[in-house]
């Protein structure tokens, strides 16, 4: 999914980042597409634009990108741990992601 200027726009006001260089814009891009890649073979759908589920997929993508963005240096100094709170939205986004049956995507 393409990182669009509204959506990027979102990404750097959450990773607060006010004016990235190039370098950094195109890791956020990179990290971007990870996230989303991540989300999708976690079994989850990127939700409809303006839904409460797409702000909380979105979340968990800002999350999955500035942490990823932060630990980018090979030496981390002291503890690293998840979020709980993502921990507990991405568990119930997967928990909650609507089935498609077969007949539903026209596979039969």
């Amino acid at each position: 999914m393409a990182l669009t200027p509204e959506r990027l726009a979102s990404l750097l006001a959450y990773c607060r980042i006010e004016e990235p260089t190039d370098e950094e814009q195109a890791t956020l891009e990179t990290l971007y597409d990870a996230a989303v890649s991540y989300m999708d073979q976690a079994g989850i759908a990127q939700p409809p634009e303006g839904t409460p589920r797409r702000a909380q997929y979105d979340l968990c993508v800002n999350f999955m990108v500035l942490r990823d963005f932060d630990l980018r240096d090979a030496v981390i100094t002291g503890t690293a741990t998840e979020s709980p709170a993502f921990r507990s939205m991405l568990n119930q986004l997967k928990l909650s992601e609507p089935i498609v049956s077969n007949l539903d995507t026209g596979e039969g």
